[in-house]
């Protein structure tokens, strides 16, 4: 069983009635979506929605007497806005016709690989690349919890607002030089690394370290699409999974400029989400490549 089926509100089934849920999404899919795979073999994908904007996706190819066979199955999450605009590069995964998307942001300082949810729209494109590179696309992100707490926001001025916002974009173009090559560049962010790790390490000593970092995004375990985020959040909303009538929580999150959606299952956030306030937890990040730009 996947274990974020419970971010979208299924949890305690047992191997039954998952394969009841399973036959409905492709039996009553609300998308369907095929193309020819990486080895030219019919590929489709049948995605059926429990709620707003979450669901499950069932991927598989049809046998030569017409029934329909299950490759892998995940639990989605549609995220509300495009997220990125940058060049990006699609690797399939080794044991199945699914595939990571890797990119670099530079606001978040990481490189970010995300799952691809629209595989079929990417295969039917695929053709038109010569590679495995994509020119500069538009990215929609959107992350799945199994486990969250809200943060209390740090206390701000107007200020050291605007003061941040200028030492994020002076630090935005270095590193954008230094990914051009620039030396100078390159030894700045290093000198500033240096001269914030200390700066850190002397704050640490008598203040929490929640009080000191704002937002920060990295990898999280051994999986690389799962990270480990804080950050601000900007909208809350709540849906209901029809089916399980579980509650879901959404939230809109800034963490270190990138802006993307979250769900979790409302059991499993800790403390009451408001603009403002900040989430913190762990996520399995989604996405999905706007390819009619």
């Amino acid at each position: 069983m996947h274990s974020f089926l419970r971010a979208v509100g299924f949890e305690q089934m047992n191997n039954t009635q998952l394969d009841q849920i399973l036959s409905k999404v492709a039996e009553q899919p609300n998308y369907m979506n095929m193309a020819k795979d990486s080895q030219g073999n019919q590929f489709i994908e049948y995605s059926k929605d429990f709620g707003n904007s979450i669901g499950i996706t069932v991927c598989g190819s049809y046998l030569e007497n017409g029934m329909f066979e299950m490759d892998y199955y995940y639990p989605y999450f549609r995220g509300s806005k495009i997220t990125i605009e940058e060049q990006i590069e699609v690797e399939k995964h080794a044991d199945k016709e699914s595939y990571a998307v890797v990119c670099d942001d530079i606001k978040i300082g990481v490189t970010l690989i995300f799952f691809l949810q629209n595989v079929a729209d990417y295969l039917k494109r695929k053709t038109a690349w010569k590679n495995k590179f994509l020119s500069k696309e538009y990215v929609t992100l959107s992350g799945l919890s199994l486990g969250g707490k809200i943060i209390l926001p740090i206390n701000k001025s107007e200020t050291q607002v605007l003061k941040k916002d200028q030492i994020t974009q002076e630090r935005n173009h270095l590193i954008a030089a230094a990914r051009d090559g620039d030396e100078d560049a390159i030894e700045s962010l290093t000198l500033e690394d240096i001269d914030m790790y200390t700066i850190l390490s002397r704050r640490v000593m008598n203040e929490d370290i929640l009080s000191i970092v704002d937002s920060y995004f990295m990898p999280y375990g051994v999986e690389s699409d799962q990270y480990s985020v804080l950050g601000e959040i900007l909208n809350v909303c709540h849906i209901e999974n029809r089916l399980t009538h579980q509650k879901i929580c959404v939230l809109t999150i800034d963490t270190n400029d990138l802006i993307y959606d979250i769900c979790i299952n409302e059991e499993d956030l800790l403390g009451e989400p408001v603009v403002g306030r900040r989430f913190k937890g762990n996520i399995w990040m989604q996405g999905c490549i706007n390819l009619n730009n």
